[in-house]
């Protein structure tokens, strides 16, 4: 006899809007989940009327933790826009910046905010538990306390340059309001020596960044740990034997299709920015991976599906023509309504409109397309890793953490390309009509800006987040969104300590981070609460 249970998980994450979950378990195997982002912000609409460049203000306050990423991108949907040129100096700081504040976010995200969830008590069975205990609880784990305090130091080189961190506004159109110093270079190159020695390569990966990046397949992974006591102690080592050991390789597996629209520029191909010429210059390669198929990403066949979100229309609309009109949701629960966040969704030719994941997996799975041009990422690593085992919270998880050497060596290098005698800002005619596009890849994905400027005034503004992506609910299709599909199949062994839900959930880092009801969808009765971040 099939045992039926329904759970109510809410919320999951208070960071980028509450994210509320509901999941029906049978069989102790999650069978269907819908994601519910339940706060409405309207940033879209707050833009409306304004001067072009509110959105370099007003952007990066959507979120705390990628501030910089939101600036980035609103920086080069004007670019797009006004036609600017943009001084080698501009595009290395904006590469610079950019990367560091994913760097911050990746010791940061991964102690505070994934590996607690390690230490839950569903695991002492494994033979790691009282180690995974000892590195990974919150506070006082011998890891989690200098990891944690580690990860500030790349956002201090945001921070000279930007003159701070978070929601700093230095990048403009035509470049960067700074003037960084000898001093200023020489002192980002040694802070982030200085974290590279004590965190990423002592305690992270216990070996060299150059050591980790030799690895091109999974067997190579599984090597690697295995190849010296400190690669295998390290908490990189340890976490890929305690994700094995207690089976996170086995669900949240998704949609297995991904979307990255790409990051950081060539300087020299990227002078002039326009929307055509975008790709081309891309370091970190754009691209969309369906059904074992690479295809160029093309802005044009992104859309916004509002049928189940709690906007009027049930259409689909490309974000220039993008509307953002809110409704009741009381009103809109009559209509199959059920999240504030759109459903976004991209034409992959021969395939029609589909859901894709974002974030660090998707980024590597661009990386490792074909036809990588000589200034551009190619990394096969993780397309032989999909291959081989497929996606998995582990595997979400290691891209995750791959990047932190690989953006190290970019950032290092632009460092030490920049040209203290050249200009860092060409000022920009202020056109009064025109449409942008400024896309970048923040810490957990896809993050767009599209403008349209008419009269000198902002018309419409549509910001597409990872977290929409991600979150997003089913379409008109009856698709599900990334994270519904990921939490379908996963295991839930306790249901009155969902464990599973959230490892799910923070797998894809959607600024889900706070706090975890469960509660029985039936009797309403709270079943556990997992404190995260001294949040309730």
């Amino acid at each position: 006899m099939t045992t039926t249970q329904d759970l109510y998980v809410s919320p999951l994450g208070r960071v980028e809007g509450d994210l509320d979950v509901r999941v029906t378990i049978e069989d102790g195997v999650v069978t269907s989940a819908w994601t519910e982002a339940a706060m409405f912000r309207g940033f879209e609409i707050i833009l409306r009327g304004k001067d072009p460049q509110a959105g370099l203000v007003v952007t990066p306050r959507i979120c705390g933790i990628c501030g910089g990423s939101h600036l980035y991108k609103s920086a080069y949907a004007l670019d797009t826009a006004w036609r600017t040129h943009l001084p080698p100096n501009a595009t290395l700081v904006r590469n610079i910046c950019q990367a560091c504040e994913t760097l911050q976010s990746i010791p940061r995200y991964f102690y505070a905010l994934f590996a607690i969830d390690l230490t839950n008590k569903n695991y002492a069975k494994s033979k790691l538990y009282d180690e995974a205990v000892r590195r990974f609880a919150p506070y006082v784990g011998t890891s989690y306390q200098s990891g944690v305090v580690l990860s500030n130091k790349p956002v201090e080189v945001y921070a000279i340059f930007g003159g701070q961190w978070p929601h700093s506004s230095f990048m403009v159109p035509g470049g960067v309001m700074c003037a960084p110093t000898l001093a200023d270079v020489t002192r980002s190159i040694a802070i982030l020596e200085h974290w590279k020695d004590n965190w990423l390569e002592k305690q992270w990966l216990g070996c060299s960044i150059d050591r980790w990046l030799e690895n091109k397949t999974w067997e190579d992974v599984l090597a690697w740990v295995d190849e010296n006591e400190s690669q295998y102690n390290s908490d990189l080592g340890f976490f890929i034997r305690y994700a094995l050991d207690i089976g996170l390789d086995k669900y949240g597996q998704g949609v297995g299709n991904y979307i990255s629209t790409g990051t950081y520029f060539e300087p020299s191909l990227y002078e002039n920015p326009t929307i055509e010429g975008r790709n081309a210059a891309l370091i970190g390669r754009g691209g969309i991976y369906a059904d074992g198929q690479w295809y160029e990403f093309d802005q044009a066949r992104v859309r916004e599906d509002v049928t189940h979100s709690f906007y009027q229309g049930t259409g689909a609309l490309h974000p220039f023509d993008g509307e953002t009109v809110p409704i009741d949701p009381e009103e809109g629960k009559k209509q199959g309504k059920y999240s504030w966040a759109k459903s976004p969704r991209y034409d992959v030719p021969g395939k029609g409109y589909i859901p894709l994941e974002t974030g660090p997996l998707a980024r590597r799975m661009a990386a490792g397309g074909p036809n990588a041009a000589a200034h551009q990422d190619y990394d096969p690593l993780f397309v032989d890793i999909m291959n081989k085992i497929g996606p998995s919270v582990l595997v979400r998880q290691l891209a995750r953490v791959h990047e932190g050497p690989k953006y190290y060596k970019w950032v290092m290098d632009w460092l030490h390309r920049l040209d203290l005698k050249e200009s860092f800002y060409s000022k920009p005619v202020e056109h009064a009509e025109g449409r942008g596009f400024g896309s970048t890849e923040a810490a957990r994905g896809a993050l767009s800006d599209w403008i349209v400027i008419e009269d000198g005034k902002i018309a419409n503004y549509q910001v597409v987040t990872p977290t929409a992506w991600n979150i997003g609910p089913r379409d008109a299709s009856e698709q599900l969104g990334p994270i519904e599909r990921a939490l379908v199949g996963a295991p839930i062994v306790d249901p009155e300590d969902p464990v599973e839900l959230g490892h799910v959930a923070r797998s894809f880092d959607s600024c889900l981070v706070c706090t975890v009801h469960a509660y029985d969808g039936k009797t309403g009765r709270e079943l556990s609460k997992f404190v995260i971040n001294g949040m309730v």
